[in-house]
């Protein structure tokens, strides 16, 4: 069916307007890190944000009142996660997992890329897009809590405090 009626589709623009006005208000007042690069937490927030208005504005069902609401304890609960976890150590862990160490002075290393479900081909493909060449000359390569790789090119025989709180090889190197 290409058409329904002029109500359904008047509906369908007043409350997506209201809707989406409500949406960047809660995130507005949520602070900048509702809309941060994202974690797994923040993709799954993401992606519930996004059901949750199109469910609002498709579905004749769901009261604006009752969408609005939604939105705002979707974004509610996530502040207060956040919120939290910047506060205590250990909520921050279960929420955005540790960073891990895939190579380490130009070794890699198997059990943690088993561990992160990583191929050696990514490793490498990470470190050619950072413009290195040769595995030898990067101290580390981690895998961050939002999937994103770090390169640390050699630059000297210092220890890089950047380092501190990734798991390596056999223990925490900081």
């Amino acid at each position: 069916m290409l058409f329904n009626n002029f109500e359904s589709l008047v509906r369908t623009m007043v409350v997506g307007v209201l809707a989406y006005a409500a949406l960047v208000f809660f995130l507005r007042i949520s602070g900048r890190r509702t809309l941060s690069k994202m974690n797994a937490f923040d993709f799954v927030v993401t992606i519930a944000l996004g059901s949750t208005l199109a469910t609002i504005l498709l579905s004749k069902s769901v009261p604006l009142a009752d969408g609005i609401v939604a939105l705002a304890l979707l974004i509610g609960l996530q502040f207060l996660v956040t919120w939290t976890s910047v506060r205590l150590q250990w909520v921050q862990k279960i929420i955005t997992g540790e960073p891990i160490m895939l190579l380490y002075r130009g070794s890699l290393l198997p059990d943690a890329l088993r561990k992160a479900r990583v191929t050696e081909n990514e490793v490498r493909a990470a470190i050619r897009s950072a413009g290195v060449a040769d595995l030898e000359k990067v101290d580390a390569v981690v895998l961050e809590t939002d999937g994103s790789f770090s390169i640390i090119p050699k630059k000297s025989d210092t220890f890089f405090s950047s380092l501190d709180g990734v798991k390596g090889p056999n223990h925490d190197l900081s």
